[in-house]
């Protein structure tokens, strides 16, 4: 699911940094970001902060929901060591506990 949400992040930025005609070098400047962070940010291999979100809608001049458009959540569980969704539903605590 990460990756998933990740990917569409991307694409919206790349999209918003295309549409202001801005390189990626010069949405870093004005993100005060680095080119590479913007590069990984439009691949989808990384999810941004939230402080980042602001600096890239700003420097797109787009809204953050914009940057934000098309990403879906599930609520989810979490297993030690990371974050799972699966197929919407939630494991019963005896579940869970049966995991460990």
């Amino acid at each position: 699911m990460h990756s998933c949400l990740a990917e569409q992040f991307g694409r919206n930025l790349w999209r918003h940094r295309r549409r202001a005609a801005l390189s990626q070098v010069e949405l870093a400047d004005l993100a005060e970001l680095h080119r590479v962070d913007i590069g990984a940010l439009e691949r989808g291999e990384r999810l941004p902060r939230i402080d980042t979100i602001l600096k890239v809608s700003a420097g797109v001049e787009a809204s953050p929901c914009l940057l934000l458009a098309g990403l879906h959540w599930q609520p989810g569980y979490y297993v030690e060591g990371d974050f799972y969704v699966e197929d919407g539903s939630k494991p019963s605590l005896e579940a869970r506990k049966g995991e460990e």
